[in-house]
């Protein structure tokens, strides 16, 4: 399972360095010296670094997600449990360019100085170019915990996995840059359980979401507003469901007082064997009546 996570450079050596013939080694040094860059923004908390150094779309949706949860922009960026960790010592396995995209795959292990056991897990940093130079995306952790063998035979330098599985790759595609959303008026989460089905839910047509098989809740980008707010939702079957799950849509409203409990606004709910629809758009409200809830004043 792979979760996006804050990385620092990887500096190939030991068994990196026997494996650099199979390695772009010039893409591998311009991927590295731009991630070093981002990993030295984030430590020194460089705001005109980071804004240099990281792609466009990152940055604004970085910044949308930062405004939608109330959070102080661009200080909110560095506010980490702990600095980027350096990856000296990891080994470069796959350094790939597609396009205006890039990936680099490194193995080994990998510390967050969080005083956890460290073993041998994977990292992919991608990348896009911009303006003549690569710019720093996103960067994955992938947890070969389940996959011992796969751990065993990238430590013996069998890299067979990551050659055969397609999500190491760049694509080639960048995607668009997002229109900066305003700082949000209430915090709200979409969250959607849907087994066996492919759910996309639109929030008054600025936050996108897409959850496949999932139980899982997400920031709406922007917030909710005061008055009508809107909800669009497309659902099909996903590969290997049956169509008659149970599955539910909702929205909640985070207080921001504490000890006061989220607010289920709205819901979309199809209980087991009943046939959803393809397509919807429905509202919920925020009045003063659901205003006095969140603040605790009723």
């Amino acid at each position: 399972m792979m979760q996006s996570i804050w990385l620092a450079v990887a500096l190939a050596c030991g068994a990196g360095a026997a494996r650099g013939a199979e390695i772009d080694a010039k893409l591998r040094d311009s991927l590295e010296k731009t991630y070093e860059i981002w990993r030295q923004a984030m430590i020194k908390h460089d705001v005109k670094m980071w804004n240099t150094v990281t792609a466009s779309h990152r940055k604004m949706r970085i910044r949308n997600l930062i405004v939608s949860e109330k959070r102080k922009f661009p200080a909110a960026v560095f506010e980490l449990p702990a600095a980027p960790p350096s990856l000296k010592g990891l080994r470069a396995v796959q350094v790939k360019r597609n396009g205006p995209t890039a990936k680099a795959v490194y193995f080994g292990k990998i510390d967050f100085g969080i005083g956890a056991k460290v073993a041998d897990n994977l990292l992919v940093i991608s990348f896009v170019a911009e303006g003549g130079h690569w710019r720093y995306d996103t960067a994955d952790f992938v947890n070969l915990a389940a996959l011992p063998e796969v751990r065993r035979e990238l430590k013996a330098g069998n890299d067979r996995y990551v050659k055969e599985t397609k999500a190491f790759l760049p694509d080639g595609k960048v995607p668009p840059t997002p229109a900066a959303c305003p700082p949000a008026k209430y915090i709200a989460k979409v969250y959607v359980f849907c087994p066996g089905r492919d759910v996309k839910v639109q929030v008054n047509k600025i936050s996108h979401h897409h959850f496949i098989n999932a139980k899982d809740a997400e920031i709406v980008i922007g917030g909710a507003r005061d008055g009508a707010n809107e909800v669009q939702f497309a659902i099909r079957r996903a590969e290997g469901g049956k169509g008659n799950e149970a599955m539910t849509i909702r929205v909640y409203l985070m207080s921001e007082v504490e000890g006061i409990k989220p607010i289920k606004i709205f819901e979309y709910l199809v209980k087991q064997g009943e046939t959803p629809k393809n397509f919807g758009t429905m509202h919920f409200t925020v009045d003063a009546d659901v205003v006095a809830r969140l603040m605790g004043r009723k």
